[in-house]
């Protein structure tokens, strides 16, 4: 079964990847259940309706949940899907870990491959221009994509890069789970170390506010960085925190119910990346 329950606008969603729970934190931290049945799920994203959108790692799908609280499946027969991000023409882009693709989505749910060889994609985030940036961990390094298609390296020699979010500037932020670490990375291309010491660093989100939020998924926390880099522990003793989401505070969130999940897959291979051995 798949439960709805209560969440308030401008909270903070967060995807727990061992219980196969979504929780609601608002402002302050109050963590409340918004949805459980998942399958090692990672990053959500909204689109401009407020309707939420969860990769739905190895059950292979994608689940949307409407404002009106009715969920459904909005695309099956992926291979690990990870990274989301909505364009903003409104298409739906999914890195596929396995295939190494990126599908687009158009609102209606045709599919179409933008993307093809890359090496166990996970996060994706758009800047400003419409590029899309995707954390390609299998080859250490960071791919931008033009929205013609067009491929180019826009940061190496990285170690693991999972979770991307850009700030309010046009930098962007990586956690690397193998550095344990997270880099901010400048339009020009220029990285430095943004904060250290984390524990399986994966999924970011900023609010409104300018502070970032990361998902660090061995230690169970989720942190709060302010813009100079002051760290906080926002929420703790979660089961493995990966993704995370804010939703624009003058969209609709939906409403509580209680809805059976039609079919979320049968997969029980759970996918992550690791630190590698010493």
């Amino acid at each position: 079964m798949l439960i709805i329950s209560n969440a308030q606008a401008q909270n903070l969603f967060e995807t727990d990847g061992d219980s196969g729970n979504i929780y609601a934190f608002s402002p302050s931290g109050e963590q409340s259940p918004f949805a459980s049945g998942f399958v090692e799920p990672f990053e959500m994203a909204f689109n401009s309706a407020g309707d939420l959108f969860v990769a739905n790692n190895a059950g292979n799908n994608i689940i949307k949940i409407t404002p009106g609280g009715v969920q459904s499946i909005f695309a099956s027969g992926l291979s690990f899907p990870e990274g989301l991000a909505f364009n903003s023409a409104g298409d739906l882009f999914v890195s596929d870990f396995l295939s190494g693709n990126i599908y687009k989505f158009t609102p209606g749910g045709t599919r179409s491959t933008f993307a093809t060889g890359l090496s166990v994609p996970f996060g994706l985030a758009f800047n400003s221009a419409g590029d899309l940036f995707v954390a390609n961990p299998g080859d250490q390094n960071i791919i931008e994509i033009t929205p013609d298609g067009t491929q180019s390296i826009f940061a190496s020699n990285l170690y693991g890069p999972l979770g991307l979010a850009f700030d309010s500037t046009g930098d962007l932020f990586v956690t690397d789970t193998s550095d344990e670490c997270i880099y901010e990375i400048t339009p020009g291309g220029v990285q430095s170390t943004f904060a250290s010491g984390l524990d399986d660093p994966e999924g970011l989100a900023f609010n409104s506010a300018g502070d970032l939020f990361e998902a660090d998924a061995d230690s169970g926390n989720i942190y709060e960085f302010t813009p100079d880099g002051t760290q906080s522990t926002f929420a703790s003793g979660l089961a493995f925190p990966r993704g995370l989401a804010f939703q624009d505070e003058s969209l609709p969130v939906p409403e509580p119910s209680t809805l059976g999940l039609l079919a979320v897959g049968t997969a029980a291979l759970l996918i992550r990346c690791r630190k590698p051995a010493a």
